[in-house]
């Protein structure tokens, strides 16, 4: 007969005690999750339990979020951090100048000729003092909501590999966006509208195109659906000759056949995705012209936004910037709002002045100011801004010399400005710095990669364990880089 001495968990007090103490240690491990205080060094992939049949319902998170949801303003064309939020005395008192170096630089497009200050005048903004452009007064006047990031790094110099790295993580195609990343891990709660929406400049798409919002390798439910203000979802609208009662009969009838289907096939998970995906351009044909209906808002908000500017391109991306808080309120997870747009050439429709910057960003910004500024300060009055991210960003920054031969500024991305507003982050505060001339970061250095940990840190989502096996790689947005920019949280 077997001894219980020599097998422990024969004892009867023994196994209880074991069993009591292994589930209170699931139990504390459980709970240490959920609060984001397990090592940080643990990598071990956390995969999200998604349902076929409702690939884009709300999921947990890894831990508590700080914030809902996501709205990142993305300008095309690298705007110029130098001509907007990174103020430099030294810049101005050596303009004119050549710029310091022991060799000659040689950027994008060619030798660089001698450092030139901005051609607009900056002033202090707010109780926080921080010095802003007047090519953006509106936004200004926000700097207290702002957390600026004044030392960021970008992998390439060229726009499409810079904006891919910006949006995706990677300089290559070929990678799901931070969006796909985000409605991957944790869907959303509102199953009649889309988890990840892009909306595009009224002037057209960034250079990448959709790149910028791909789902790549990860499922097809999760890339972004592209459409604007003045340009709605395409072949949602029923056809003129069927009438609705009809459509809604069809729709129960295909349902039903689909539901047979289903029965038949158990398991496969392909049918039960592209099943879902036909229910929700169903509700789609519902919810999307509803939320797209702008003349819902009062007159007030409506001129806030600028919809009705003699400029029709403000009007536009005012129409965009309110089209994207309508999203917002309803849930919509990750909204991407692109401002420029390449199909007009350099510098004309985008941020990339490298001739005459001056005349481009004069066209430019208040395209940008007056729309934004509204979408910030809507968001903050309705308490939106709570637990909601705001980021804005570029793919680079320009330099601090005039091109050769020119009046614009070469690429640069040794140094840049990004911004964010809102849930867990710090109002008013600024985080590292280029050098004097605003050529290079040199304080608190940080990348791309540590932006898109610290979103994900803030979605209650740890960036190291968020990833998707995918040809024999552990793919995740951050590859094997990145840190959680912790001194910019509140």
């Amino acid at each position: 007969m077997l001894s219980a001495g020599s097998y422990p968990l024969l004892d009867r007090r023994g196994f209880l005690a074991n069993l009591g103490t292994g589930l209170s240690s699931i139990a504390l491990v459980s709970l240490l999750q959920s609060q984001g205080m397990l090592s940080a060094d643990d990598e071990t992939p956390l995969r999200p339990l998604i349902n076929p049949a409702a690939p884009t319902a709300a999921r947990p998170p890894h831990f508590a979020p700080r914030a809902k949801r996501v709205i990142h303003i993305f300008c095309s064309g690298a705007c110029s951090h130098l001509d907007t939020w990174d103020y430099k005395p030294e810049l101005i008192k050596r303009h004119g100048q050549p710029l310091p170096s022991t060799e000659k630089v040689i950027t994008f497009q060619g030798e660089n000729g001698n450092l030139t200050k901005s051609p607009y005048t900056f002033r202090q903004h707010g109780q926080s003092g921080k010095w802003i452009s007047d090519l953006l007064p509106n936004l200004a006047e926000l700097a207290d909501e702002m957390c600026f990031i004044h030392s960021l790094t970008a992998k390439a110099n060229t726009h499409g590999p810079a904006e891919l790295q910006m949006n995706t993580g990677f300089t290559a195609e070929g990678f799901p966006s931070i969006g796909a990343w985000v409605s991957y891990a944790i869907g959303t709660t509102n199953q009649d509208l889309p988890a990840y929406v892009a909306i595009l400049d009224p002037r057209g798409v960034p250079q990448a195109g959709p790149l910028n919002w791909s789902n790549s390798f990860l499922p097809a439910a999760f890339q972004g659906t592209a459409f604007n203000a003045d340009q709605p979802i395409s072949n949602l609208a029923r056809p003129v000759k069927i009438s609705a009662d009809a459509d809604l009969a069809t729709r129960d009838f295909l349902k039903l056949l689909n539901d047979e289907h289903l029965k038949l096939n158990p398991g496969d998970t392909e049918l039960s995705a592209r099943i879902s995906a036909y229910e929700l351009a169903a509700r789609m044909q519902l919810s999307a012209p509803e939320v797209s209906d702008l003349s819902r808002e009062s007159k007030a908000t409506q001129e806030a936004y600028g919809l009705h500017d003699a400029n029709p391109l403000l009007a536009g991306f005012g129409r965009n910037c309110l089209l994207a808080r309508r999203l917002l309120e309803r849930n919509v997870r990750f909204v991407q709002l692109f401002n420029g747009a390449y199909a007009m050439g350099e510098g004309v429709g985008n941020w990339d002045g490298h001739k005459i910057l001056k005349s481009d960003y004069d066209r430019h910004g208040p395209i940008l100011d007056k729309p934004a500024a509204a979408l910030l300060r809507d968001l903050k009055q309705r308490g939106l801004l709570e637990d909601t991210l705001v980021v804005w960003s570029t793919e680079f920054g320009r330099m601090p010399t005039f091109q050769k031969g020119a009046n614009g500024r070469d690429h640069n991305p040794h140094g840049f400005t990004a911004w964010m507003a809102g849930a867990g982050v710090k109002r008013g505060f600024s985080h590292g710095a280029t050098d004097e001339l605003g050529h290079k970061a040199v304080d608190k250095v940080c990348t791309i990669y540590d932006l898109h940990a610290t979103i994900l840190h803030l979605l209650g989502l740890n960036h190291k364990r968020l990833s998707v096996y995918h040809n024999g790689i552990e793919r995740r947005l951050t590859d094997v880089h990145g840190h959680v920019l912790t001194d910019i949280l509140s």
